[in-house]
């Protein structure tokens, strides 16, 4: 399943980041300006904590720009003791 759609995936940004990237990745990713996309985790904050829920799994999910493999896979990889191969 490593069939490249198009070239765009979806990565935090090292570059264009407030905490982790996941607003600046989300923005290079579909185009919309990263402010916009946080401003929209505020609002979704607002309105019954899911923002912050949705940031921490996309923080998970989401790999860095230097990283072949996500946070959630690194840690899955290392609790089952293989090597952890960017």
């Amino acid at each position: 399943m490593s069939e490249n759609f198009g070239g765009k995936r979806l990565q935090r940004s090292e570059s264009d980041r407030f905490l982790t990237g996941v607003c600046g990745g989300i923005a290079a990713y579909t185009g919309i300006d990263s402010t916009l996309i946080r401003v929209l985790f505020v609002v979704f904050t607002l309105l019954g904590f899911s923002g912050v829920f949705i940031y921490i799994v996309a923080w998970l999910l989401m790999p860095s720009e230097s990283e072949q493999r996500s946070l959630l896979e690194q840690i899955i990889r290392n609790f089952q003791g293989k090597a952890s191969d960017r």
